[in-house]
């Protein structure tokens, strides 16, 4: 009997994703366990192996499709021996924009420019044609998706007749509502710009991250902790390190440091669950790293019980794999709590955005050294790194949010603390 291949949620948060290649073709046969295609999630490449032993009877998503949703029918795997049948299968994913458009039928030509008020929607190229040619866009016809007016449509148009000034009727312009994408990109049709589409990376990040925002009631704590033991601390290491070729950095403290507060500070070890808190025993922490395109946020699971050594080749191993797109979804869902460190690139301080479910994030600046204040009141220079803490209130209080950041100065000022 026919077997339905499906597109697969190869991740929690995976909705829909792109079929980057297949790996098969038809007629091929396959068993159990090989690999059949090659799925673009929102967060990462990964392979998709087949389930059942077959013959690949008919490939009905082309390699290279966008936005296939989770649960549509990409191909159909056969018995030995059985054939496919000649009817078409119930249910048929849907045909890409291109060729949508193809088919379009020619009395979409015919159709008025769509508009919102008085304004016409139309290609850049087409605006600038329409200008030097003194036509008017809404006397022209649009052939493109929905009416839009394209480049030939103001080819095909012909010069119009002089209208008498007096002719001209005053206009009344209504008060307009929220932009859409369209109404936006044509404020800028006289501007040259480059339009980038939105890859499952970047829309999951800008549906998360609004989220976020609009839901969850973040406030801030800002301290700075004092480097200068830890950088010393660290160099002396290092130099015991070196014969390894392991080297640590002040981000790896950092992590450790969050760990251990994380244990001293239990209440803030928490997520929120929209009907309850759930409180970790554990700390699992989350390590935003930049990629082309994005971020991913790996989580170093029981980081509390890991030396700092073992933290450094695991944050080294997981930010590689993550540039690279290689990341299990196992390894980068979940955490009660993030850091976001942007001091390599000279940034002082700035405020992370929570990523749900983490109760909070600390915002990481650079080291910077400073006139301070000692305990005797002598001014010396200090290495200050600023610090912010962001907060769900929903989860965490002002008063264990301050005991958190505090534990955090506490074990990056007495680096000895970190391997106890």
């Amino acid at each position: 009997m026919a077997t339905e291949i499906l597109m697969p949620a190869l991740s929690p948060t995976m909705e829909e994703g792109t079929l980057a290649k297949w790996m098969v073709k038809e007629g091929d046969s396959v068993s159990s366990g090989d690999l059949l295609a090659e799925i673009e999630t929102d967060k990462a490449t990964m392979e998709f192996e087949a389930v059942d032993d077959g013959i690949i009877g008919k490939i009905l998503v082309a390699a290279g499709t966008d936005d296939v949703k989770v649960n549509t029918l990409i191909a159909i795997l056969l018995e030995e021996g059985e054939e496919l049948g000649a009817e078409k299968p119930a249910e048929q994913p849907p045909e890409p924009a291109s060729v949508q458009q193809e088919a379009a039928p020619q009395e979409t030509a015919k159709a008025p420019p769509p508009k919102t008020g008085d304004r016409v929607f139309a290609s850049p190229l087409a605006r600038r044609l329409a200008k030097q040619k003194g036509l008017d866009l809404s006397e022209i016809r649009g052939s493109g998706p929905h009416g839009r007016i394209v480049k030939a449509d103001v080819d095909a148009a012909e010069q119009p007749a002089a209208v008498p000034e007096q002719a001209a009727a005053p206009q009344t312009r209504q008060p307009e509502g929220p932009k859409s994408a369209s109404s936006v990109a044509s404020i800028f049709a006289d501007r040259p710009f480059t339009e980038v589409s939105l890859d499952g990376m970047r829309k999951t990040i800008a549906a998360r991250l609004t989220e976020a925002k609009q839901t969850i009631p973040h406030f801030y704590l800002r301290r700075a902790a004092n480097l200068d033991a830890l950088l010393t601390f660290r160099t002396e290491l290092n130099a015991q390190l070196a014969p390894s070729g392991k080297k640590l950095s002040v981000n790896d403290f950092v992590i450790k440091a969050c760990a251990r507060a994380l244990q001293s500070v239990p209440h803030a070890n928490a997520v929120w669950a929209e009907d309850r808190i759930l409180q970790m025993q554990r700390s699992d922490v989350a390590v935003a790293v930049a990629i082309e395109g994005g971020l991913f946020t790996p989580v170093i699971k029981d980081a509390d019980q890991k030396s700092i050594s073992a933290l450094s080749e695991e944050m080294k191993d997981l930010a590689a794999r993550a540039r690279e797109r290689k990341l299990a979804p196992s390894e980068y869902v979940g955490g009660t709590f993030a850091i976001s460190n942007l001091g390599m690139f000279g940034i002082e301080n700035f405020d992370a955005v929570i990523n749900p479910p983490h109760g909070a994030i600390l915002a990481v600046g650079a080291g910077v050294k400073k006139p301070t204040v000692d305990a005797d009141g002598a001014v010396t220079v200090a290495t200050q790194m600023s610090m912010t803490l962001s907060v769900d209130h929903r989860v965490i209080d002002g008063s264990v949010g301050a005991a958190l950041l505090a534990e955090i100065v506490s074990g990056l000022e007495n680096p000895l603390l970190l391997l106890a």
